[in-house]
């Protein structure tokens, strides 16, 4: 039987609950032990699909397409293994499935409350991966704090679960703050105790407290919060910040997690886990040969939450060239106030517009795509980013004046599209401007065909068929393909059916690519994504002749 690990916060928010979960889970398969996550998050939206990215940050889309909270990236990138929609609930997906089965009659008209029937719901979900028999491990991160009214019916299931199963088999961990007061010059432990108070009032008590902090935890500070939240001494764990995602799950085996969780489980603590691999990403991070700068132009740069794989994919390209990368994020809106704001990027090595939706920042975008286009600086677009780069052609090499997006209303020359129709498949799937918005974009994994000779598919390795995922309701018009491709634009990727434009490329420029997919998504420190590394590789030449 799988072993279950809860991993819940209190104080505040954004402490790092998904890094802890990610780490533990890196460690645990460092040992040979089997491990999963999945996030259950407290909000009443189905998925974070239809959330600004100010709200929640990224989207992060799984193989499957499930549009899923931005933890689900950090399991991904650390266990290099692919999660699905089974890995991310929200308190929505919940309460609709409950309201479904009384629609239907399942409960044969009883009254509906949330506990037991909202709280057995949660309990199924929480459950359902550890009775595949496919882990040893199932860790459940709970979002939002302790105390957060729309967090009790998960805490309440926790506590279930806790009475349930045998004490062995579960575990909770708490991550909490102890802030440092610079007036006083001392850390306080009274967050941590309230915080571990309240979690004990729902019923469920942890097993681990974790704290972070600004400085370090002496062993008179652990005592006391083991004392006062009764728990052993050896299970109160400093989580310092660290200079790279990638160092935590070295500082947590240094603090001897890992460790306590085994013993807490009766699995086996003798030996080290084999993190030589990891180390080295370290190193490579902390410590390397040279350093590139990359513009990444976008309109969510004032919350880089909004951007987290994005950026962790470039980090992954450096490592694959032993450079750090330095990234400018720039506000796209500059550059259509001010023309001569584009002065900023005559010191980059690499200009990158990521995807997003909506009108704002749209012209600054096409006016960075330029740039990079007369300059012959390395560019790559994403999604949104490709949509300008084929705009920015069809106005400025076609003389298309009033090329636009049908996303920004009615326009004379829709260059980008509605996505009205697309093969999944078998199965061809449909929607017009009326549909939901919630769900029905191109999601998750499709397969492109790459042009022969063409600069993506040797950066691919010459693979002819890639797949890769999206998250797009626009696309670009094939219709002025023969237009764009006369004026020097080649179509060097579509769909198998040859309808959708997935990639395209200036074959007389050093390294310009923009793609339709979201190939971020697919980036891991072990295996840098080929175009993140390709671009990576061309910001490295470009510094070169600088």
């Amino acid at each position: 039987m799988a072993k279950y690990i809860f991993v819940t916060g209190g104080v505040t928010s954004s402490l790092g609950k998904g890094i802890i979960a990610a780490s533990l889970a890196k460690l645990l398969q460092a040992r040979g032990i089997t491990a999963t996550i999945q996030k259950f998050d407290p909000y009443i939206n189905v998925d974070p699909g239809t959330l600004n990215p100010y709200e929640h940050g990224e989207c992060y889309v799984t193989e499957d397409g499930a549009e899923t909270d931005l933890d689900l990236g950090h399991y991904e990138r650390f266990l290099s293994t692919p999660t699905s929609q089974a890995n991310n609930v929200t308190t929505g997906r919940i309460y609709q499935t409950v309201i479904n089965k009384e629609r239907a009659g399942e409960f044969l008209g009883k009254t509906v409350q949330v506990v037991p029937h909202i709280t057995d719901e949660i309990k199924h979900r929480m459950l359902l991966l550890g009775k595949e028999g496919k882990y040893d491990v199932v860790i459940t991160e709970i979002g939002g704090t302790v105390g957060d009214i729309e967090s009790l019916p998960f805490v309440e299931t926790v506590r279930q679960i806790q009475w349930e199963l045998p004490e062995e088999d579960v575990m909770v961990v708490h991550l909490t703050l102890v802030p440092y007061l610079k007036a006083a010059k001392e850390l306080k432990t009274k967050p941590t105790q309230h915080s571990v108070r309240m979690l004990s009032e729902a019923g469920v008590h942890p097993d681990v407290i974790v704290c972070r902090a600004e400085e370090p935890l002496n062993d008179e500070i652990k005592r006391k919060i083991a004392l006062f939240c009764n728990v052993r001494a050896g299970r109160v764990i400093e989580a310092a910040d660290a200079s790279t995602i990638y160092e935590v799950p070295l500082a947590y085996h240094a603090e001897g997690l890992d460790v306590e969780v085994l013993r807490h489980f009766g699995l086996s603590a003798f030996g080290e886990p084999d993190m030589s691999g990891w180390q080295r990403i370290v190193n490579a991070i902390k410590s390397p040969e040279g350093e590139v700068t990359i513009a990444v132009v976008g309109k969510y740069t004032n919350l880089l939450d909004a951007y987290k794989s994005l950026s962790e994919a470039l980090i992954h390209g450096g490592i694959a060239h032993h450079v750090r990368v330095k990234l400018d994020w720039v506000d796209s809106q500059i550059f259509e106030d001010d023309a001569a704001a584009l002065a900023r990027l005559e010191h980059v090595h690499g200009i990158l517009v990521p995807g997003g939706f909506g009108e704002r920042g749209t012209e600054g975008k096409i006016e960075a795509v330029r740039f990079a286009r007369e300059r012959k600086l390395p560019f790559f677009g994403i999604c949104f980013g490709m949509q300008m780069a084929v705009i920015e052609a069809a106005r400025n090499l076609i003389g298309l004046k009033g090329a636009s997006s049908t996303e920004f209303g009615p326009c004379g020359e829709p260059v980008v599209g509605l996505l009205t129709e697309w093969q999944r498949g078998n199965q061809v799937e449909r929607r017009d401007a009326g549909t939901d918005l919630g769900g029905t974009m191109r999601l998750g994994v499709y397969q492109a065909h790459l042009a022969e000779g063409s600069l993506v598919r040797s950066v691919y390795g010459d693979k002819p068929e890639i797949q890769e995922r999206h998250r797009h309701r626009y696309e670009v018009n094939i219709a002025y393909r023969d237009r764009l491709e006369a004026a020097g634009l080649r179509f060097s990727g579509l769909s198998p059916d040859g309808v959708l434009p997935e990639i395209v490329e200036y074959p007389d420029h050093p390294w310009f690519i923009g793609v339709q997919y979201h190939p971020e998504l697919k980036s891991k420190p072990f295996e840098p994504h080929p175009l993140f590394a390709g671009f990576i590789g061309a910001a490295v030449r470009q510094a070169r002749l600088v």
